[in-house]
């Protein structure tokens, strides 16, 4: 019992050597996991958004509905708000600053200056706050960011064509009868549809990340309305300035658009007033301002609601 307690205790067994340290992205990519909200390609962006697209039309119609829901004219104010800026538009600018002179058929040409830049105005506008005005569907469900600006643009495509029944009522109660240049109006819808969508785009990227833009944005298109032909004729008023000066002006896309759909709807107005290239310009815009505004976009997809 003695030469037990003077034995001395056996030494404790060595402690096992620790794991190698396993780094976070490792034991991600172990398991198969992925960085939540993380941008796809370019490509695969394309294709989310494209599987989306119902839900797109969905969102855009029901923006579009829920927009004079609590008014007593409901829709009809889908019309009456075009025509009542034309309306003061015309006592302003055509009775008051005597703009009509020297251009025939002046209301189908203000009308419908008033209404293909409105389409514009309104898609920018709506581009800006897509994405600071959604930030509890941005932040609580999963999706491609660009359905927002991209559904605001086609719930503003749908509101012009309501006005468009208006535009033709008044064309043709201003005697200008209806031809085949008439259809030409769809490949112009398509083309500013995709311009103004590319334009949203970027507004939209500009306006997650600075709200105050939202505010500037009134002016900034105030100014482009009134350097765009909307209730003058850019031909006249520009008479005896330098051909440079009139080949900017007339190179504004805002212009091209408008003259481009004046062209269409009428007779009045021929093919010597369109800008030079008018066709190649507006494709042109549409293409530069659509797949640069996308990619500008798709750039900033995992910053969207994050902060």
């Amino acid at each position: 019992m003695t030469d037990l307690l003077d034995k001395p205790p056996a030494p404790a067994p060595p402690a096992p050597e620790p794991p190698p340290a396993v780094s976070p992205a490792e034991l991600a990519a172990r398991y198969g996991l992925t960085v939540s909200g993380a941008r796809p390609s370019l490509p695969a962006y394309a294709r989310q958004l494209w599987q989306r697209r119902h839900f797109i039309a969905a969102f855009a119609t029901a923006k579009l509905t829920a927009q004079y829901s609590q008014a007593r004219l409901g829709q009809l104010w889908q019309i009456m708000t075009p025509l009542l800026n034309a309306a003061v538009y015309y006592l302003i600018f055509g009775e008051l600053m005597q703009t009509k002179h020297g251009v025939a058929d002046f209301v189908p040409f203000l009308v419908t200056g008033v209404f293909v830049f409105t389409f514009t105005q309104n898609s920018v506008m709506a581009g800006t706050r897509a994405i600071s005005g959604s930030l509890g569907l941005v932040r609580a469900l999963h999706f491609p960011r660009a359905a927002l600006p991209v559904s605001y643009c086609l719930q503003q495509l749908q509101q012009l064509l309501f006005s468009m029944a208006a535009l033709l009522g008044i064309v043709l109660c201003c005697g200008v009868p209806p031809s085949a240049s008439w259809l030409l109006a769809v490949p112009v819808l398509a083309l500013q549809f995709t311009f103004n969508t590319g334009l949203a785009l970027v507004m939209a990227r500009l306006g997650a990340g600075t709200p105050d833009i939202a505010q500037l944005m009134p002016f900034v298109l105030r100014t482009w309305m009134y350097t765009s032909g909307v209730m003058w004729s850019i031909s006249t008023v520009l008479k005896g300035q330098p051909r440079w000066v009139g080949a900017l002006m007339e190179a504004n896309p805002a212009v091209v658009y408008i003259d481009l759909m004046r062209f269409a709807l009428i007779d009045s107005f021929g093919a010597d007033r369109l800008p030079a290239h008018a066709w190649a310009l507006a494709a042109g815009w549409a293409l530069a301002a659509g797949a640069g505004g996308f990619v500008y976009f798709w750039k900033a997809e995992e910053s969207y609601g994050r902060g």
